[in-house]
């Protein structure tokens, strides 16, 4: 029998940025149902994917676990994890898994079921989807994945839909550790296993996964509470800090969207033309209208990484009124010289760029207002094949850049400040989306297996 309704507590917007315990239990005080965090992103780019590392340290994923498992756990509610890792793969959700079994151990926890569903993806499959013209790039802007390409892959992984996260809870799972997810999918799972409208579900997934962004003043770092009817979803902010309005959540519908109602998922097309966003008068929100419909082709995301390159960079300033009027032209000036001094070096084995904070650091050529500040921020970097050639090279520019002999320069001594020493940082590999493609299969099933673990009393 459906309950007239569910709760999900989001304690944060990003698992390991951290929450106000007093948030997280005023959420506990109103008896959700489940407790769910997403973990996961690709707005920081390739680089997590493809080096196989997690977004936030160990130390701050334990610290927001333990307080989810050890107050999940004492209230009987299903805890899941969306993106475990960060990027979701192989290597991600093992380091998750590790530091769950890990506070598990720590308070004594056991007789739980605990649900791994894998979101990697194999090679060979992805190979043959393409030859079979069912993998289709995400983007005018994606290269194509030819073999080289694909081989230099170091990983791929795709984002699950609601199904097997459902069939997880269904078996009975209290921990569910999911690989790389569609965002809101394992918030509407849940609701959606207990009945509830998956149009709904969907779209209370996609504001909660950002936990708090969605309030005034918005912020992932504290919790929210979703609050699923019949024909309706509720929001409010946990801290007295923060309330919603209809202008807040509406706003964050539209957030990280290419169409202002139209959103698209494994499977399915969320339409949110017809909502409506009512204000309670206590800081919270109600929303109606969200429909959803699925798609003729049931298609998953892809993403892959592989590396490309390797960096090393500096950070330097720049006060005098002289240089900074002519700052793009001694740069490529500096750019020149260098490729000169290392003539003997293939230019395609290497690249130099410069990003001028106080200028036009964020919007480059895009910036309308070109009017530079007294002083410069200067980020110059050198993307190279090898490590060792971007160090050399990134030396150079660096050198080269503190005593150029630009026109009019009065003093000798030098044309950069360095905050850092040493002022050379070597980055190491630089990675790119080799894979960002959609690939039709026959299900939401599919590709993405379950593995249950026993913990023993």
């Amino acid at each position: 029998m459906t309950k007239e309704q569910f709760k999900i507590l989001a304690p944060c917007g990003m698992l390991g940025y951290g929450f106000p315990k007093a948030s997280f239990m005023k959420g506990m005080e109103h008896e959700p149902d489940a407790i769910v965090v997403d973990a996961g992103s690709t707005d920081a780019g390739p680089h997590k994917l493809g080096a196989g590392t997690a977004i936030v340290s160990r130390q701050a994923c334990k610290k927001d676990l333990e307080i989810i498992i050890t107050e999940g756990v004492k209230a009987g509610i299903p805890v899941i994890i969306g993106s475990a890792g960060g990027s979701g793969a192989k290597v991600h959700v093992e380091w998750t898994q590790s530091i769950i079994m890990e506070i598990l151990q720590d308070h004594g926890i056991g007789g739980i079921k605990m649900a791994t569903i894998w979101a990697d993806i194999p090679h060979e499959v992805v190979e043959a989807k393409l030859q079979a013209g069912e993998c289709e790039p995400l983007g005018l802007t994606v290269a194509p994945l030819t073999q080289e390409r694909l081989e230099a892959t170091s990983r791929i992984v795709a984002q699950m839909g609601h199904e097997p996260i459902i069939e997880a809870l269904a078996a009975g799972a209290d921990i569910i550790v999911c690989g790389r997810a569609y965002d809101p999918s394992p918030f509407a799972a849940v609701a959606m296993y207990h009945g509830f409208d998956t149009a709904l579900a969907y779209h209370l997934g996609k504001i909660l996964e950002c936990a708090a962004l969605s309030a005034e003043p918005g912020t992932t770092k504290d919790s929210m509470l979703g609050t699923l009817k019949q024909d309706s979803f509720i929001v409010q902010p946990l801290s007295d800090a923060r309330k919603c309005t209809a202008v807040s959540v509406a706003a964050h519908t539209f957030y990280e969207k290419d169409h202002p109602y139209i959103l698209h998922g494994p499977g399915m097309v969320l339409n949110l033309e017809q909502c409506r966003f009512t204000e309670l008068g206590d800081g919270s929100v109600e929303v109606t209208g969200s429909r959803i419909e699925e798609t003729p082709v049931y298609k998953i995301k892809l993403e892959g990484a592989m590396k490309v390159a390797y960096r090393t960079f500096v950070v330097a300033g720049v006060r005098d009124p002289l240089l900074i009027s002519r700052i793009e032209e001694v740069e490529e000036l500096v750019k020149q010289q260098v490729r000169d001094y290392y003539s003997e070096v293939a230019p395609e084995d290497y690249s130099i760029h410069f990003i001028n904070y106080g200028l036009n650091g964020v919007l480059g050529e895009l910036e309308p207002q070109r009017t530079p500040a007294h002083e410069l921020g200067v980020v110059f970097e050198v993307v190279a094949k090898t490590q060792e050639l971007a160090n050399a090279i990134c030396s150079s520019v660096r050198s080269t850049f503190l005593h150029y002999g630009y026109e009019g320069r009065k003093a000798t001594a030098g044309n950069l400040a360095f905050p850092f020493a040493p002022s050379d940082v070597p980055f190491g590999a630089v990675y790119e989306f080799s894979v960002y493609h959609l690939m039709e299969v026959a299900d939401g099933l599919e590709m993405f297996p379950i593995e249950y673990t026993e913990v023993q009393p």
